[in-house]
């Protein structure tokens, strides 16, 4: 007979599930069965399984779709009840709500939700009352919850989603911390890197990485950027990653305005090179629960230029791992490019000061140790 207990772990993409919960989930099945739902097919999250991990595709629409969330509850309540596992598991908003319902509904005994941040946190009116409403349902129905900055925990509690009891913080924060040995200074990268893309070796490289869209202040940092006047001609600005919502016309202009100075790379699955070849890391976003590749390109030895929120401030220390900004503020942005930018020593101490508090204080040995200890203790 298996004595061993049965996790199930939800989310709305199978993305969410390599990138934020891999290492738990390999550290997990150690002493726990667990079954991965989500959209997609196995292959999508091939390298994830074992004897102890399997997958069940699951749909479900990321917009708030009533029908379609019904037959989501439906079918995920019947799931859990039929399979009876000790412990549910969500990340994102929609999954979260389904999951925590079904949880409830079905008696799961241990339903834990992990918050990462809240998209109603830049929105105003009714809109932001109804996501609102529907996070704290969410966080009524589950048993405990996780959030990923200290900073994020008193803004639910602040915002009464949640009471104080009820969540905490993995260690000193972040989903799954940073993988050190991945993510490291690498001068053999830097140099490549910048030969392919033209980019000369003592040139200085703002790097943002990223979803690219309007939430993430990427066209702020573009305009900032862009107004770079005489002085900057070896300033180079690069941004990584997928387009949520289309090409933005607005930053495809911006980037064809400076040719040569600004880089367009799309979805990458090595962002730890294109951080070695940087010299800072910008997150300039609205809103963020923690952000992790802050503390990435930490662990490779950048300084970072952030916005003053939530989350950020958890992820960066004021002065001594790297420089804020008033969020959406182009020329506040503009400032903290021009003196990055004019200031090596500025930038390697910054840089030196985060590399060493990545690894002291956000290694995934640690944050995995502690989500091992926290799922010890609720199941």
């Amino acid at each position: 007979m298996n004595s061993r207990k049965k996790l199930c772990i939800v989310a709305t993409v199978p993305m969410v599930l390599h990138v934020f919960m891999g290492a738990h989930i390999k550290a997990l099945s150690e002493n726990y069965d667990i079954t991965l739902l989500s959209p997609g097919t196995r292959e999508d999250v091939a390298a994830l399984l074992s004897d102890r991990v399997k997958f069940v595709s699951f749909s479900i629409e990321r917009k708030i779709s009533i029908v379609e969330d019904l037959r989501s509850l439906f079918v995920l309540w019947r799931f859990l009840s039929t399979q009876r596992f000790d412990c549910v598991l969500s990340l994102m908003p929609k999954s979260g709500l389904v999951a925590m319902l079904a949880g409830f509904f079905s008696r799961t005994q241990s339903r834990i939700h992990f918050f990462t941040g809240q998209v109603w946190a830049t929105k105003q009116g009714l809109g932001r009352k109804l996501l609102m409403f529907l996070d704290r349902l969410l966080a009524a129905a589950a048993t405990h919850l996780l959030t990923d900055s200290n900073s994020q925990r008193a803004f639910l509690i602040e915002s009464a989603i949640t009471s104080a009891e009820k969540i905490q913080v993995l260690g000193k924060g972040s989903i799954c911390g940073v993988d050190v040995q991945r993510f490291q200074p690498d001068e053999h990268t830097r140099k490549e890197l910048r030969e392919q893309m033209g980019i000369a070796q003592s040139s200085v490289v703002f790097l943002f990485l990223g979803r690219v869209n309007r939430a993430k202040g990427v066209l702020d940092l573009g305009q900032a950027f862009s107004s770079l006047g005489a002085g900057y001609e070896d300033a180079h600005l690069v941004v990584v990653g997928p387009d949520d919502e289309g090409i933005d016309p607005e930053l495809a202009a911006l980037l064809a305005s400076r040719p040569g100075r600004f880089h367009r790379v799309g979805f990458t699955s090595t962002p730890e090179r294109y951080m070695a070849m940087a010299d800072v890391f910008c997150m300039p976003s609205y809103r963020e629960g923690f952000g992790s590749a802050v503390i990435e390109a930490a662990a490779v030895g950048l300084p970072s230029m952030v916005s003053r929120i939530y989350g950020l401030t958890d992820a960066v220390e004021e002065e001594v791992t790297g420089v804020f900004h008033e969020p959406g503020d182009v020329e506040d942005i503009h400032r903290a490019l021009g003196r990055l930018y004019s200031d090596s020593e500025l930038r390697d101490r910054l840089g030196n000061s985060a590399l060493n508090r990545a690894r002291r204080d956000f290694s995934q040995e640690e944050v995995v140790g502690e989500m091992q200890v926290f799922i010890r203790s609720v199941v």
